[in-house]
């Protein structure tokens, strides 16, 4: 039993959907995804621009009524934190569950205080935040997912990507872990990594990223693209997608759909369709392609086409921002 959590009033888009499709696709567990309360789940992406909202297949308390006995491994992405949340962690750490955290998603199991003396890793933007605030933890650089313990931790949002298949090898064994991989277009899914790689650096990727977080939002209006949002879409491929663009700092995603109401993902999220004012915004641009190309290859086509759009710079430095290694500038 995998469980996914999720916070109603702010998630990572990529850090919650891309996990659960890749587990959910896996066979491996059942998987559910939850939120903390019922309601929409508000989403942000990874330099926090509005995402889309979904709703969870259950709730943290609903969960607790129908298990008991508490998840095999629970998911943490990056999301806001609450004292219930970090009530619920507790109690499913505190049963035997492993915590799986995904990019700064660590900094909330850092926070239930179970995990002093654990190896972890986290986005590459927060190394001094963490040796800082949780100096108790061995913070390991250059591995894109460690485990140690009841904790598994991965890098920066696009080690959602290979930790998930790391997991399906955990629980399934290695050829269900390479048949997974090679249908979702995964090439390898190694905790080999060099997260020093991603921080600033004069003449080699410091104007990529100031562009993405400082330089677009100042010197260009922010495009509006449209996501066309069908029943069935797989969740990694349109998380990733949306995800790359709302981070350019030039372009923002909205869900657009034939009505307004909610549709079901390829593993049975309930997606809303962005409102029809923020739609009518992303009509005159043309459409993004969603789902076209396998997920594992999703984040590829949008940087590919974020270079073509604004030129490779400004795609290096989503690539960066994602802490994803398979594009260079």
């Amino acid at each position: 039993m995998v469980a996914i959590i999720g916070e109603n009033s702010g998630t990572e888009l990529s850090d919650f959907l891309v996990p659960f499709s890749i587990l959910s696709e896996s066979g491996a567990a059942d998987v559910a995804a939850l939120s903390s309360r019922p309601g929409p789940v508000e989403t942000f992406t990874d330099l926090g621009a509005p995402g889309f909202r979904f709703l969870a297949q259950s709730t943290l308390d609903a969960f607790d009524a129908s298990h008991p006995e508490g998840a095999d491994y629970v998911v943490v992405p990056a999301m806001r934190e609450t004292p219930e949340a970090l009530r619920w962690l507790k109690r499913q750490a505190e049963a035997g569950a492993t915590l799986v955290s995904i990019c700064n998603g660590a900094l909330i199991v850092a926070d239930t205080g179970l995990m002093k003396d654990r190896r972890a890793t986290a986005h590459w933007s927060t190394e001094s935040h963490r040796l800082e605030h949780h100096a108790d933890i061995r913070w390991v650089k250059n591995a894109r997912y460690v485990a140690d313990g009841n904790w598994v931790s991965s890098a920066g949002v696009s080690a959602a990507l290979p930790l998930s298949i790391a997991l399906v090898e955990a629980m399934a064994g290695r050829a269900s872990a390479a048949s997974l991989a090679a249908r979702l277009g995964l090439a390898d899914w190694s905790a080999k990594h060099d997260s020093d790689a991603f921080h600033p650096r004069l003449g080699v990727n410091a104007w990529a990223l100031a562009e993405v977080v400082y330089a677009n939002r100042w010197l260009h209006e922010a495009d509006a693209f449209s996501l066309p949002l069908s029943a069935g879409l797989d969740e990694a491929a349109l998380a990733l997608t949306a995800d790359a663009y709302s981070s350019t700092g030039r372009s923002r995603a909205y869900l657009v759909a034939a009505s307004p109401a909610p549709l079901s993902t390829r593993h049975g999220l309930t997606v809303l369709p962005d409102p029809p004012a923020r739609q009518a915004a992303a009509a005159a641009l043309p459409a993004l392609q969603v789902g076209a190309a396998q997920p594992g290859k999703a984040l590829d086509g949008a940087l590919a086409d974020i270079a073509a759009r604004y030129g490779r710079s400004t795609a290096f430095g989503v690539a960066q921002v994602f802490e994803y290694p398979n594009f260079k500038d």
